[in-house]
């Protein structure tokens, strides 16, 4: 990077660039953990001694620990975008407020493995249900690796239980699909002509329909050749709801152009695949047994709650196995 012409080639010096940032962010963290250890084994030894050292050992431990499985996790990335952020869509299947009251149980449930994972999370668009519920939401989760870990959770995602909103206490089954792209870079080369997108502002709303302010700073952007709709409400400024709904159109069209490129290898290839979109990968049972299963690994865990707060790691974890050792991880 100290070389006289290193800038000559601006694009291939960003990508150094960034690999660089990412080893160092990564030396720096075992760096960090090494140093933890090594005050764990101190606080060991006199631990046994003082009580209030032995309650502050406990805590450390659990706290080392979970960064360690953690960095362990990490180490089954290697796509080429795992590194991203991640942009998260969740989308309520047919059946009216029950799939919505299951997609919004969904978004909370990634919201909650955001905060667990100290990752920002940020609601750019919700769009609320008639009676409980979401229709649908975006999110952008911002961090190392986010991208990495959630491509995990694309496809449908089915629930079975009695119904809250059923008088008859009836068993229902609710479907919600969840769509996750890597956020892309601001040089990443996606071409947008702007005869080919349709801007359209409306005034932001928040749940129940309750205007989120007076003014129409809310974005919605149409990418016209391929259809491709974004929308933005989170901020209050229209310029700043602008800026990243075009972002996020960016990384649909990028990641929509990936899907064609890998069709059209698999059509060389002659080979048949099922479409992650439309495939559902896991079943949360509520009624009448407690059981969260994943169809692709067969991971499966008793503890709904638990799931349901965020805990979803160990599905994510043998995703990324299974994947891996299959071959078939897609960045």
């Amino acid at each position: 990077m100290s070389a006289h012409d290193f800038w000559e080639d601006p694009e291939k010096a960003r990508n150094v660039s960034r690999e660089v940032a990412l080893l160092k962010q990564n030396t720096t963290s075992w760096e960090s953990l090494h140093s933890r250890v090594e005050d764990l084994h101190v606080c060991a030894e006199l631990a046994g001694q003082d009580e209030e050292l032995s309650r502050e050992f406990d805590q450390s431990y659990g706290e080392v620990a979970r960064e360690i499985e953690a960095m362990e996790l990490a180490t089954l990335l290697s796509g080429e975008h795992d590194g991203q952020s991640a942009i998260l869509t969740v989308h309520a299947g047919a059946g009216g407020t029950e799939s919505q009251d299951w997609a919004e149980m969904l978004l909370r449930m990634y919201l909650r493995w955001s905060e667990n994972h100290r990752y920002k999370a940020q609601i750019v668009d919700i769009s609320p249900g008639e009676e409980a519920g979401i229709k649908g939401a975006t999110v952008v989760i911002e961090g190392l690796n986010a991208y990495g870990y959630l491509k995990a959770e694309r496809g449908v995602h089915r629930l079975v239980r009695i119904s809250p909103f059923d008088a008859a206490h009836r068993r229902h089954t609710s479907f919600a699909s969840v769509e996750v792209i890597p956020q892309i870079e601001e040089d990443a080369k996606v071409e947008l002509r702007e005869d080919d997108l349709r801007i359209e502002t409306y005034r932001a709303s928040g749940a129940g329909g309750q205007h989120v302010n007076k003014t129409d700073s809310a974005v919605r952007i149409i990418h016209i050749p391929t259809g491709t709709i974004v929308q933005c409400q989170n901020e209050r400024s229209q310029h700043s709801n602008k800026v990243t709904a075009l972002r996020i159109l960016k990384a649909r069209l990028l990641e929509r152009e990936r899907v064609e490129q890998r069709k059209r290898m698999e059509e060389i290839r002659g080979e048949q695949k099922e479409i992650a979109w439309g495939s559902q990968i896991r079943s949360y049972v509520f009624h009448p047994y407690s059981l969260i299963k994943d169809l692709r690994t067969g991971a499966e865990t008793g503890n709904v709650q638990a799931v349901m707060d965020g805990e979803i790691d160990q599905f994510i974890r043998t995703f990324l196995e299974s994947s891996k050792g299959s071959g078939k991880m897609t960045g």
